[in-house]
């Protein structure tokens, strides 16, 4: 009999908009997309806003169909999300 085991990290995720880091638990195997939603629903954004952001780790963009663990992330990693455009700055 083969046992799984169920890895849930503990991410610190920043969304960009309020620059309020928060913690999130998430399992190895979810998929970023799901983080960024629940991150952005958090922040109080707009579930239909999900596509006008983008998702960093480690200071790159990540294709949001890949998982956690298909990525690396590691427990305790940051991630940023932020608006997919550049904003002008004043």
């Amino acid at each position: 009999m083969t046992t799984t085991v169920q890895v849930t990290l503990t991410l610190r995720v920043t969304v960009l908009d309020g620059w309020k880091p928060m913690t999130l638990e998430a399992r190895a195997n979810e998929r970023i997309a799901s983080v960024k939603a629940r991150a952005l629903a958090a922040a109080g954004i707009a579930a239909e806003r999900a596509a006008d952001y983008v998702v960093k780790f480690g200071g790159a963009l990540v294709d949001e169909r890949r998982s956690l663990s298909e990525l690396a992330v590691p427990n305790g990693a940051a991630l940023v999300v932020l608006s997919a455009r550049r904003r002008a700055v004043r």
